[in-house]
């Protein structure tokens, strides 16, 4: 059985996932599996993935759902219930992960606890520069290469790529407690059944994959510790989508309530 569930959220771009896949394929902690949470991709990337699966140095579910519109939170209570590792990592299909990324969740994870890191935002340029081959060259990771684009180019959040190993700066940075980040954090698997999982009613990006989880976590006992410049990513480039007000509406709701159990989850009340 794998040490570790990597959980990412996907749908139709499929360049974007091999770019991932070659990112996690020179991880330096090999212990963990890759689920697919597939929100209703189209059958051509479908059949593409099954292709890859073949190829990888590590075990990959692919979980599928029809397209009815966004129903990321529903997928991934579907993967959650089909993790056979006992902690989770949540990261994003448009994310690559640093090196050290599963190593550095899974060094710090810790009963009671829920894990967050940060990304870097890649520009356009950056984004249509990258291939399978430089990502497992390690192109990102050498910072340098990102800075001039992050100074005069579109990139932003450059600094958030420097990755540290020294305790002095890993705490200077971290001093400041930071949101959970839905493309970035990993938790005990126990840790969000207790929840019930992610809430279903939210069918539109945003809230329901970070801050409605933080919240009912923390109603829970459950800390947020902040991994920043440790567990590293880069967000690949896109347009941002749509933040409807409905959403906002809902976790008011949820927050009104207070109760940590949802009963719109895994378990459906």
């Amino acid at each position: 059985m794998p040490d570790v569930s990597v959980i990412i959220s996907f749908y139709n771009k499929i360049d974007y996932l091999k770019l991932l896949l070659a990112g996690f394929e020179r991880q330096s902690f090999r212990s963990f599996e890759i689920i697919i949470g597939d929100d209703g991709s189209k059958e051509d990337v479908t059949e593409e993935i099954e292709k890859l699966t073949t190829k990888l140095s590590f075990p990959l579910k692919h979980l599928w759902q029809e397209d009815k519109g966004f129903r990321k939170n529903k997928m991934l209570n579907k993967t959650i219930t089909a993790a056979a590792a006992p902690y989770l990592i949540f990261i994003d299909g448009d994310c690559v992960p640093h090196k050290e990324f599963v190593k550095e969740h899974t060094n710090a994870a810790q009963g009671g606890f829920c894990l967050t890191g940060r990304r870097v935002n890649l520009s356009s340029k950056i984004t249509a520069d990258l291939s399978e081959k430089n990502v497992s060259e390690g192109f990102l990771e050498k910072s340098l290469s990102l800075i001039p684009d992050g100074l005069f180019g579109n990139s932003y959040d450059v600094e958030k790529g420097f990755y540290f190993k020294s305790n002095i700066l890993r705490n200077y940075f971290n001093k400041k407690k930071r949101g959970l980040l839905g493309c970035n954090f990993s938790i005990h698997k126990e840790e969000i059944l207790k929840i019930n999982g992610f809430d279903e009613r939210y069918e539109a990006p945003s809230i329901g994959e970070d801050t409605d989880i933080q919240f009912r976590l923390e109603l829970n006992g459950v800390k947020i510790k902040s991994l920043n410049n440790i567990a590293v990513q880069y967000h690949l480039y896109h347009k941002l989508q749509e933040r409807p007000q409905i959403n906002l509406n809902l976790f008011e709701e949820v927050k009104k309530s207070r109760v940590a159990f949802t009963p719109y989850g895994i378990i459906k009340q």
